[in-house]
């Protein structure tokens, strides 16, 4: 397998993304392709500069030390691999849950204010809205008193084109949300991870075990059966469905998410940029352009007739899109692939449960099989592409 194939292949580590309904509970690959390689070595430098200047400082002591000791040559080093102190796992631990929290909750905001007929149709300015608050939050954390990451500039005419992936990648799937149920929208999210394989195939050649492949098929053929069985109509009004549109939403918004995520690695690459650093760049851009669209195409409700508890919502989805930007980074920092893709599996089946909860259907409905199938098809997959990775990593050391 060539370089460029490898590098195109999809990783395991979680690395930050713009926090939304959509990307916070997306596939594997939504979440890893967003960043090079190597976030620990590659982002050092541009995303965690007070980190960096630690690392020197404590190579700079050993150095000393070793002109003073000539004898500690012969001592053991530490290497990366060295165990991760306590108080590091329990700032991870907290953060995952916090993660996990806001994921859910934004889900469920969404969700409730887009039951709202009025705010149904204002999905431009909602995400605009999303936008501004993405951008406003990476550029607090930006600031020399926080130092998270160094700002850096790019054309718009470069960002023009990831920003209309970026503006479809979240309209769609929120236009999905409006007229779907819960479980539906976050069990078709599943597919992005095929679908991401499958592009990366055929632009770039990127192969994967057969052993991944063949779990993808009843991860499929599990979103199949929800698909079938929560579009249904039925004659009881308590139990929430997904409509044809709401199903049209959701494969197009999985085609666009898919498509994004290919791109930005190779928008890393080619504008050399770290995920915040483009995220931050692209966030203002896809706000803007939305502004355009917006009286054309959102349906504005009388404002007044808009009750308090939905306003309320408006800002606490946007509370949780904050929350999520800013414990992405400490995951990041904190957390191994392992750990980030338990917690992506967590937060998958606590949204299925929560939905099927709400959904008013039983238990021994028979869309639970579809479910069933489709966690344990995308599950299999992260096990065996974890595997990989390692096998990858242990040949690359021995050589």
């Amino acid at each position: 397998m060539s370089d460029d194939q490898q590098q195109q292949q999809p990783t395991l580590s979680r690395v930050p993304s713009f926090a939304s309904s959509a990307t916070a509970t997306g596939s594997l690959e939504e979440r890893d392709n967003l960043l090079k390689s190597d976030p620990l070595e590659d982002e050092l430098d541009d995303d965690f500069p007070q980190l960096k200047r630690a690392c020197d400082l404590e190579a700079r002591r050993d150095d000393g030390d070793e002109e003073a000791n000539e004898h500690t040559r012969l001592l053991p080093r530490r290497t990366e691999q060295s165990e991760t102190p306590k108080s590091n796992f329990k700032s991870a631990l907290i953060w995952m849950v916090v993660n996990t929290i806001a994921t859910v909750g934004i889900v469920f905001a969404n969700k409730a204010i887009f039951s709202d007929p009025g705010l149904k149709f204002l999905q431009l300015s909602f995400a605009t809205f999303h936008f501004f608050i993405t951008w406003l939050t990476l550029h607090i954390l930006s600031r020399p008193r926080f130092a998270f990451f160094t700002p850096r500039s790019a054309s718009i005419k470069d960002l023009i084109p990831l920003s209309v992936a970026m503006c479809l990648n979240v309209v769609l799937p929120n236009f999905s949300l409006a007229f779907s149920s819960v479980t539906f929208y976050q069990i078709a999210r599943i597919l992005l991870t095929p679908t991401v394989a499958l592009m990366n195939f055929v632009l770039y050649g990127a192969t994967m075990p057969l052993a991944a492949v063949l779990s993808l098929v009843p991860a499929c053929a599990g979103v199949g059966i929800v698909s079938y069985y929560d579009s249904r109509p039925t004659d009881d009004s308590g139990i929430k469905t997904t409509s044809m549109l709401g199903v049209i939403f959701a494969f197009a918004g999985i085609f666009a998410s898919s498509l994004y995520t290919v791109w930005i690695g190779s928008y890393h690459r080619k504008l050399k940029m770290s995920s915040m650093q483009l995220l931050y760049n692209q966030a203002p851009v896809s706000a803007f352009m939305l502004l355009y669209l917006v009286p054309f195409i959102d349906r504005f409700p009388v404002w007044t007739e808009v009750p308090l508890p939905r306003w309320i919502l408006i800002l606490i989805s946007g509370l949780c899109a904050s929350v999520l930007n800013i414990s992405q980074f400490f995951i990041v920092a904190q957390a191994g692939p392992v750990s980030s893709t338990v917690v992506g599996h967590v937060k998958t089946c606590a949204i299925v449960a929560l939905g099927w909860m709400v959904s008013g259907r039983a238990i021994h409905d028979k869309s639970i099989l579809g479910v069933l199938i489709a966690i344990s098809g995308i599950i299999i997959y992260s096990a065996v592409m974890l595997q990989h990775k390692r096998k990858e990593r242990q040949q690359l050391q021995q050589k």
